[in-house]
């Protein structure tokens, strides 16, 4: 765990105007949770926003589409890029009242029989919040829609050039701007990570990454190998199994001696990793045991990818660590004027990005000092230094969820704002010991409602009514 000193704020840096007040010209890149939330508080603090969405829509990977890439697994450069991952049976795996925004509760809406009441509620309801959120905050007005950003260039200190191109738009050619700052909100749910797997190339059977499944009806009378631990391998499989003949799934978080098959399915297994994959269909696994299997899913995570971004190498993602990022957001010789919301990951994600987006607009109009570049930097090698004593992977860089309310309050005290409220902690860390004890049913099932009461209480000084 890293430790969240704060370094002492100078303004003798690269950037020594940053100690006053300004307001900016900012770019933000990308239209979902995180931008959405960024464009508010950048606009709170007084700057200029243009939100750059690729999509018609807000909501980023919330929009649901049953649209999938040309290739399985993502791999072709070539492909057309499908931004959604949302698979169409999806619910959260948090409760809705932990999710929302501070200032913005996710609460049920009463009166409208499409709206979806539950707790744990699908995705077409999480979309439904985002859009309520942007057009309540009244955000629309703000976003580019059809617009991708080609190209994002330092050009000068401090000021940036934004090449975008409107999307299926053959009367216009690229448009070219300058803007003070750039807030990278992309998302990283689009470029996906695949597992190697020895004797693949021989494999005859089909592959396919979690990124483009949507339903379960194709895998009918299939044997699937579902390769993950996520809470994506876990819905996946557990939707899969109700078509296919059977469904083995295999995770390095699974150190099994024996094949371990599921309560209530008879056609669900759990395994430990692939040893190998062999010509005639068979797959080995770690613990022993093979079967001869039709698809491999990998639900294996993704890579951040910041194709837009030319910064002639400085900004890195090395094993799918952002380098080098101070407290995941700034990197330290282009800060305060290009920065990231959301990379962060295992974690109560809307609340995150809210708490980065007010840092990130206080630094921007100099209300907040950040340290010098050099302190900044120090700062991240000693956090890398602190990962490599703990022997944890590269790749687990931005995986906070064992301090991720620490970070949180650490991002709030840095903005003058109050810490998590404590219902939100106990109910994150209540749900998760839930979704241990009732795999099957944690999302209609729990013990917390004195949290869902506090929760509430909380909401009243937003809303007229909970």
């Amino acid at each position: 765990m890293p430790t969240f000193r704060t370094l002492r704020p100078t303004p003798t840096s690269l950037f020594p105007d940053r100690q006053l007040m300004f307001r900016r010209r900012i770019a933000v890149i990308g239209a979902g949770a995180a931008g959405l939330v960024a464009a508010r508080e950048l606009r709170r603090e007084g700057h200029g926003v243009v939100v750059f969405e690729r999509g018609d829509s807000v909501g980023g990977t919330w929009v649901y589409t049953p649209a999938v890439e040309s290739d399985p697994l993502s791999l072709d450069s070539n492909r057309k890029v499908v931004h959604s991952s949302l698979y169409d049976s999806l619910r959260t795996n948090l409760p809705r009242e932990c999710m929302g925004f501070s200032d913005y509760p996710f609460v049920a809406v009463t009166g409208n029989s499409d709206n979806d009441q539950r707790r744990f509620p699908g995705h077409p309801e999480v979309l439904r919040y985002l859009e309520d959120f942007s057009r309540d905050a009244d955000l629309n007005g703000m976003v580019r829609f059809r617009t991708e950003v080609v190209s994002v260039e330092m050009e000068g200190e401090g000021k940036w050039a934004v090449r975008s191109r409107k999307i299926d738009d053959g009367l216009t050619g690229d448009e070219s701007e300058v803007y003070d700052g750039i807030v990278v909100c992309n998302g990283h749910h689009t470029e996906p990570r695949v597992a190697e797997i020895p004797g693949i190339e021989i494999w005859p059977g089909k592959q396919i990454h979690s990124h483009n499944y949507r339903i379960p009806q194709p895998f009918l009378g299939q044997v699937v190998v579902v390769i993950g631990g996520s809470a994506s391998a876990v819905d996946i499989s557990r939707d899969i199994a109700g078509f296919a003949k059977e469904v083995h799934v295999a995770s390095r978080s699974y150190c099994l001696e024996n094949p371990m098959k599921q309560p209530g399915y008879d056609n669900l297994w759990l395994h430990s990793m692939i040893e190998s994959t062999n010509s005639d269909g068979t797959v080995v696994f770690q613990d022993g045991s093979s079967a001869h299997v039709d698809v491999i899913m990998h639900c294996t995570g993704y890579k951040y990818h910041f194709p837009f971004l030319k910064t002639d190498g400085i900004i890195d993602v090395d094993d799918n660590r952002v380098a080098s990022l101070y407290k995941h957001v700034f990197p330290p010789f282009f800060s305060p004027y290009l920065s990231f919301i959301g990379i962060p990951w295992k974690v109560v994600p809307f609340p995150l990005c809210e708490l980065q987006s007010k840092w990130v607009a206080g630094v921007l109009s100099g209300r907040i000092a950040l340290p010098t570049p050099e302190e900044m930097m120090e700062d991240v090698k000693v956090f890398y230094l602190e990962m490599e004593h703990a022997g944890r992977p590269r790749r687990y860089t931005h995986n906070i969820a064992d301090y991720q309310f620490e970070y949180d309050d650490w991002l709030a005290s840095q903005c003058g704002y109050p810490p998590v409220e404590e219902w939100r902690k106990q109910m994150y860390e209540s749900t998760a010991k839930n979704r241990i004890a009732r795999p099957e049913s944690y999302r209609d099932e729990w013990d917390d409602d004195d949290l869902v009461a506090a929760a509430h209480q909380d909401f009243k000084k937003f809303l007229f009514s909970c």
